[in-house]
């Protein structure tokens, strides 16, 4: 058998019985190291003898053939465990990829919607039918509130304050945040809650605020499909997804002037640095207004 192919394998195995890596994970080590070693057999080189050039090179031959620099950084990366494994079971003594760094990532901005495209989709549930209804409000909530979408679907009716205007939502971790609503979503929440959960609901026993026809939990993935198809609907092209209203909620705070202490608050992130992103966002529409509408833009 190939000598290159047993050492992969028996790292493979390694980071399989020893890490207990995600199947995923492991799966992109065995195609990373593949291509490396089809690429390394056109040099007639073995895999215990690759030196750092030869490296560079395969990142080179990388960028040459548009792989984007995040999976030059993964390819990378794959390469320093899988050298890190050699050299800890004595079958290298020199590690070539040790003095490489990684390509820079620049950080991708979140995709989100223009407060025009928000209204035209917010404005798509039929509210003469029941189901639109639902929809409206949880459309309605999602973007006053920035909620994300596994709590919007749990969220239970005790979970809401409406006489302050408030949700107690459960985040990541089990830490508890307190947020606004706002009084359009509360309006359309009240109406729905008063007027419409009860005949959705009938007899059947629910806790949850946004259940089912069939009186149950939501699905992410069905909320996912709802938004979508809402959509489509009033003519929005972009990819779109829960998140995507998220991100808006966020990029709109910061567009109009919100703090950002109180938007990472609002969204539940646990560390300013994550939330940082949506002053890129704003930042590139400011870029594009000036672009656009500057005499010398």
């Amino acid at each position: 058998m190939n000598k290159n192919i047993t050492l992969i394998e028996q790292f493979i195995d390694y980071v399989w019985s020893e890490l207990g890596l995600a199947d995923n994970t492991i799966k992109s080590y065995s195609n990373d190291l593949s291509h490396f070693d089809n690429y390394i057999k056109t040099n007639k080189k073995n895999i215990q003898d690759v030196d750092e050039s030869l490296i560079k090179q395969y990142i080179g031959q990388c960028v040459l053939n548009g792989i984007t620099a995040r999976t030059q950084a993964r390819k990378l990366s794959t390469l320093r465990k899988f050298y890190a494994y050699l050299m800890q079971h004595n079958f290298i003594k020199i590690n070539p990829t040790s003095q490489i760094n990684l390509p820079k990532i620049g950080k991708s901005l979140p995709k989100t919607l223009t407060e025009d495209e928000v209204i035209k989709l917010l404005a798509a549930p039929d509210g003469k039918k029941l189901i639109g209804m639902r929809d409206k409000a949880m459309l309605e909530l999602m973007y006053a509130t920035g909620i994300r979408t596994s709590e919007l679907v749990s969220l239970k009716l005790n979970q809401v304050n409406f006489e302050q205007g408030l949700i107690r939502l459960m985040g990541k971790g089990n830490k508890e945040r307190i947020v606004p609503i706002g009084e359009i979503a509360l309006d359309v929440l009240e109406d729905y809650v008063l007027h419409h959960r009860p005949i959705l609901v009938k007899e059947k026993l629910s806790d949850y605020l946004f259940p089912s026809q069939k009186a149950v939990y939501m699905s992410r993935q069905g909320f996912w499909q709802l938004i979508k198809r809402y959509a489509r609907q009033v003519g929005i092209t972009k990819p779109i997804s829960p998140h995507t209203v998220r991100h808006a909620f966020a990029t709109h705070l910061i567009n109009h002037g919100a703090d950002l202490r109180v938007v990472q608050m609002l969204l539940g992130h646990s560390d300013v640095a994550t939330t940082q992103i949506y002053t890129h966002v704003a930042r590139e529409r400011m870029k594009a207004a000036h672009s656009k509408h500057h005499p010398r833009g």
